[in-house]
């Protein structure tokens, strides 16, 4: 026997109200009148009070239910009062359960206006929650560490050496390239200053001394915060929009000891040796700037040699050591406490650049005022 064709009557009936009937069977492959055509209806009739009537229905499966479902969430929103009748227990039942919980209705909190983000309490606020949180992450990660040292830390070293070869060898390249421009732009820079008195040999003290106490590890520390930091909060991220997060805590592991530490130690292991290698680049850049301008080779290597400081290349390295932790806390805290869409993992990868820039001109500042106070 064929199957009727699905259909809806909307009749008026006496003091505001009207009866929606349906007949025939609403399932898959049918074709059915489409919600708009209800909507204009009930928009031009206007009723206060609108009763379902399914004494006709037929067959029913999604189809009927998806229809019914928007019918009653317009007439929520326009104040028009429902009463379902003769309809099957299921479709009772199932509008039960899906209109249990009221439809999110965004508020001007949830997308606060531009000019509210400037308020001093709502600043006040968010660098509040962001610091508690730092700590947070920042204490879970102490935590973990000392598991490790004991040797009870759900680690695994190879993941360590994969998060050390993606962060060291595959960033000499752009590290290569801005560590010789910036070395270039020192010894110019320089330069131009000194050649005023006739002392353009000692752009090499400068060069130096710029390299490895500051330009050397900063630049190598803004590239890897873009590039390594990034990557840490997308992988993260997506981890946690995959609900795979879940799952290692689920099975009793700690994400931050099975995820966070290989990529944390990675980033402590590679950013002094990136350092180190960005220093010498630079150095070189800035010696063929001097070339340019009439210092031999062996001047410039004679010069630099002599400005050359074991403290200077210290302060570096402790420098690397401590832009390493930032970028990583910052990288993998934004990965940890991503939301679970794709938009929360862009999100999440730009709050760790911004953030993990933050702490490295806050961090450099700070260090540098305490070398300065102790004559270092």
């Amino acid at each position: 026997m064929n199957s009727l064709q699905p259909e809806y009557k909307l009749a008026p009936d006496a003091m505001d109200t009207s009866t929606l009937s349906f007949s025939g069977d609403w399932v898959q492959g049918k074709s059915t009148a489409s919600f708009s055509i209800l909507q204009s209806e009930l928009r031009s009739s206007r009723p206060s009070h609108l009763t379902i009537d399914g004494s006709s229905l037929g067959a029913w499966d999604s189809i009927f239910m998806a229809f019914l479902l928007r019918c009653h969430d317009y007439c929520h929103t326009q104040g028009i009062a429902l009463q379902n009748q003769n309809m099957p227990a299921g479709v009772d039942k199932l509008l039960a359960v899906a209109t249990a919980v009221q439809p999110y209705q965004p508020t001007s909190e949830d997308s606060p206006s531009w000019w509210s983000t400037l308020n001093p309490r709502h600043l006040l606020r968010t660098v509040t929650l962001d610091i508690r949180e730092s700590l947070s992450f920042t204490g879970e990660v102490t935590i973990a560490l000392s598991r490790l040292v004991r040797g009870k830390a759900n680690t695994r070293f190879s993941d360590f050496w994969n998060f050390c070869f993606q962060a060291g060898p595959n960033a000499f390249a752009i590290i290569t390239l801005t560590s010789v421009l910036v070395g270039m732009i020192l010894g110019y820079l320089g330069a131009v200053q000194l050649k005023q008195f006739g002392a353009e040999v000692y752009v090499a003290n400068l060069v130096v001394i710029g390299m490895l106490r500051e330009m050397g590890v900063l630049m190598t520390a803004v590239v890897m915060a873009g590039r390594t930091g990034a990557a840490y909060a997308a992988q993260l991220g997506t981890m946690q929009t995959n609900e795979e997060i879940d799952a290692i805590t689920t099975m009793g592991i700690s994400p931050i000891e099975f995820l966070v530490l290989p990529r944390m130690l990675a980033l402590i292991i590679i950013m002094p040796l990136l350092t180190i290698y960005a220093d010498i680049l630079g150095i070189l850049g800035g010696g063929i700037v001097a070339g340019s301008l009439g210092v031999s080779p062996i001047q410039y290597i004679v010069q630099g040699e002599a400005a050359l400081s074991l403290i200077d290349v210290v302060v570096g390295l402790l420098k690397a050591l401590v832009f390493a932790i930032l970028i990583a806390i910052a990288g993998c805290r934004a990965g940890i406490n991503s939301g679970r869409s794709s938009a929360a993992v862009g999100q999440a990868a730009t709050n760790a650049v911004v953030t993990a820039l933050i702490y490295l001109i806050v961090a450099d500042a700070a260090i540098n005022i305490i070398f300065q106070q102790l004559s270092i």
